[in-house]
């Protein structure tokens, strides 16, 4: 079963993409399951190296790393918020809205947060 995740929310203020990114988690330590993650808008930020957060808070960037998961960046929405390839945590990479396209037709499901 194939799962895409598509996150569009910042990686704070909401709890969206930080649920999102949990379900994905899990989801890949479901055996038989294939997910991939895709972040467009200000979900971007989400897989922004090097963030510093509280003591006890949760890191986006840590979270999309152990995803488990295939992630895709929004290259359009990077270039907007002037977050460059080498600002991004290992494992996740610049992506293309055709590609975005070709996941969703491989796709069983697709869940928008």
């Amino acid at each position: 079963m194939n799962t895409l995740f598509i996150l569009n929310d910042g990686p704070y203020g909401t709890e969206r993409s930080y649920n999102a990114l949990r379900l994905a988690k899990a989801l890949s330590r479901t055996e038989g399951q294939s997910v991939r993650v895709f972040l467009m808008g200000d979900a971007v930020g989400c897989a922004r190296a090097g963030q510093t957060v509280p003591q006890g808070y949760y890191n986006a960037g840590d979270m999309v790393r152990m995803a488990g998961a295939e992630v895709g960046l929004c290259g359009t929405c990077m270039d907007a918020r002037g977050l460059r390839n080498e600002d991004i945590v290992e494992g996740a990479r610049r992506s293309t809205l055709k590609a975005l396209a070709e996941w969703t037709v491989q796709a069983d499901k697709v869940l928008v947060f």
